[in-house]
């Protein structure tokens, strides 16, 4: 909690408003004068670092799915191979 502070914030919207409504971003009191950065060049590297942060930290579900899918397909050879192994030594 900040207390008696005002603070410049930038106020990131969520690209997928499932996970999270927005990204806040705290700015530091020199973020202007000490770098000659402009608005809008801070602006866009907390886009990047949300868009970033979103990318690195969910799974695509097409992904998920599609691992699923090999998975319990090879879990299925795996099963296939272990029955045929059993008949033929147990033969």
């Amino acid at each position: 909690m900040v207390k008696g502070i005002n603070r410049q914030v930038i106020v990131v919207n969520s690209p997928d408003p499932k996970l999270f409504e927005q990204a806040i971003f705290l700015l530091r009191e020199d973020a202007f004068s000490s770098s000659g950065t402009t608005p809008e060049q801070v602006i866009r590297q907390a886009r990047q670092a949300a868009d970033g942060y979103l990318r690195k930290n969910t799974l695509d579900p097409r992904v998920g799915s599609r691992l699923g899918a090999a998975l319990w397909g090879l879990t299925g050879a795996g099963a296939a191979s272990l029955v045929w192994l059993c008949v033929l030594f147990l033969l």
